[in-house]
């Protein structure tokens, strides 16, 4: 997996590539927060191509199953399955937008690094989860004491695992904690060369259907449930990109509210993508912690956000203190407390 995690510490530096510094860009993001928004005409959006990561059966399956994909500019999908690598094309100029876990938007702040943060998603956190395999001796994060514990670094697997085992009196000292993607950790899995595994999403489902693990915890309680969108500050600060990104933030939106009450239709679209069966995608959602939903940033955001900065750093995980409110951008309040798309 590509990642701009090199050390235990993780080291981010190499994200400081971007010209301006950080009073620059929190004058940036005070200014555009700011602004009043331009009316733009779908000829004037017409212009506009929106480069967006998508996850695999996520942003580009829903958008096109709601029926919200008939936008006045052109969308650009590139399929990029984790956040930090959303976060690493945001910095580099290659995306307008993307998405992911508070994890990498943390890294990024730590290091400054060109993107905002302007919009969040609710997600369910019980597919969130820390798996022991059924054969063995483990009931609780106690037990993963000394064992080979599978993980994803600088995600929200990451955080969640340290907190869990940190209320068990453990740390990543105590286990055998192993780096892994999550299709190499679910090969590892079944191979049996992980005693437990924390993940996330297809990976923990298709894990829980095919070998019977035990599930020691979830992310309720360890995670805020808050997932940023993330934007080039480029595109945020530029009148028609950004009117563009409003526009395409209520389409989302509308698209999550259809989800909820059509999650049969988009588990199909999910499926074609993924080709994770439509029963299982189902059960996942039958077991949800919560519906989707679109939130604007609030203050409650930003604090939830600069606690986990702040646990990660308690936890000897970060290099050094990261400040999230300078990246964080109020500017499309608006488009998601009731706008409608041009």
């Amino acid at each position: 997996m590509q990642s701009m995690f090199k050390t235990p510490l993780i080291n981010r530096r190499h994200l400081l590539q971007a010209s301006l510094g950080a009073a620059a860009c929190a004058s940036t993001v005070g200014r555009t927060a700011l602004a009043a928004p331009a009316a733009h005409t779908a000829q004037d959006l017409a212009k506009v191509t929106l480069r967006i990561a998508t996850y695999k059966g996520l942003w580009r399956a829903l958008i096109t199953a709601s029926g919200q994909g008939q936008t006045p500019y052109r969308i650009e999908w590139r399929e990029l399955n984790n956040g930090v690598q959303h976060i690493e094309a945001l910095n580099g100029d290659a995306l307008d937008l993307g998405s992911g876990s508070e994890i990498p938007a943390l890294f990024a702040a730590r290091q400054k690094a060109q993107v905002r943060f302007i919009a969040v998603t609710r997600e369910d956190l019980h597919n969130q989860v820390t798996l022991a395999r059924k054969d063995a001796p483990i009931q609780r994060i106690a037990d993963l004491k000394g064992k080979r514990v599978g993980y994803v670094r600088a995600t929200t697997s990451h955080y969640y695992l340290s907190r869990q085992l940190a209320e068990a009196g453990l740390s990543f000292a105590d286990i055998q904690a192993i780096n892994l993607s999550p299709a190499d950790g679910l090969s590892a899995f079944d191979r049996g060369d992980l005693d437990a595994w924390a993940i996330y999403g297809y990976n923990g489902q298709i894990a829980r259907l095919r070998y019977g693990v035990r599930v020691l915890k979830t992310g309720v309680g360890y995670l805020s449930g808050n997932f940023p969108i993330y934007a080039n500050p480029r595109a945020v600060d530029d009148p028609l990109r950004h009117a563009a990104i409003g526009d395409y933030l209520q389409r989302l939106r509308r698209a999550y509210i259809w989800a909820n009450n059509n999650y049969l239709a988009y588990a199909q679209a999910q499926s074609a993508e993924t080709r994770v069966p439509v029963g299982d995608l189902i059960e996942l959602w039958n077991n949800r912690s919560t519906d989707y939903e679109l939130r604007p940033v609030d203050d409650a955001v930003v604090k939830g956000h600069q606690a986990v900065a702040d646990t990660f750093l308690q936890l000897g995980v970060l290099d050094g203190p990261a400040q999230v409110a300078p990246l964080w951008s109020r500017s499309f309040t608006g488009a998601l407390q009731g706008g409608q798309p041009g």
